[in-house]
């Protein structure tokens, strides 16, 4: 009997701990209150630039941000949020990391569309960094993005497992809470074994 007390407290407390994680892990990318955790999201002093890489010769209009699948031509799009940008002089430069060798460097300059953007040939798998660099009335504000190329596993990240995994526990919890017949066979194969 002390067992399944236990066995029912251990659930109870894995399913707050569920309800906890689970709305913040879900809404964390392209919910309305989780905009700003967007790891696309460049901010430049009180602007924003969104940054996006395409490989279009490989996936078609698939978007990247943090992890581009493959070395190969690969384009990047700077696009401003809001127009305060449009009249100010932005730069834009990538570096291979962690040497900070200079790959890609557009000149200073304005983009009344609210956005620039190159398409670059990596050729070397890693860690790069992308710069945008706010030049306005002398003075400089850098922001960057952390990205790799060429380096993803393939499969499934090991969040995506505890994501899984979590959903499928509180799926058998709430069925065990639910479900009558297999709350009481549960039940009887725990007292069993105490």
């Amino acid at each position: 009997m002390r067992k399944l007390i236990c066995f029912k407290n251990h659930l109870l407390a894995l399913s707050l701990v569920i309800s906890a994680v689970i709305p913040v892990s879900g809404w964390a990318h392209g919910g309305a209150s989780g905009v700003d955790v967007d790891a696309c999201r460049i901010p430049v002093g009180p602007h924003w630039v969104h940054f996006t890489a395409y490989q279009p010769q490989l996936t078609g209009t698939t978007e990247y941000c943090n992890s581009i699948p493959e070395i190969g031509s690969t384009t990047l799009v700077f696009d401003y949020e809001g127009k305060a940008l449009r009249n100010m002089t932005v730069e834009f430069e990538v570096t291979k990391e962690p040497e900070g060798t200079r790959i890609f460097y557009k000149e200073p300059s304005t983009y009344p569309t609210g956005s620039a953007n190159t398409t670059i040939n990596f050729t070397e798998p890693g860690s790069y960094l992308a710069h945008v660099t706010l030049v306005n009335e002398g003075q400089k504000v850098d922001a960057h993005v952390p990205f790799t190329v060429g380096t993803s596993a393939g499969g499934p990240s090991t969040s995506t497992y505890i994501i899984v995994a979590v959903i499928l526990i509180a799926g058998g919890y709430i069925f065990y809470l639910s479900n009558a017949s297999f709350k009481g066979a549960v039940d009887r194969m725990l007292k069993k074994q105490s």
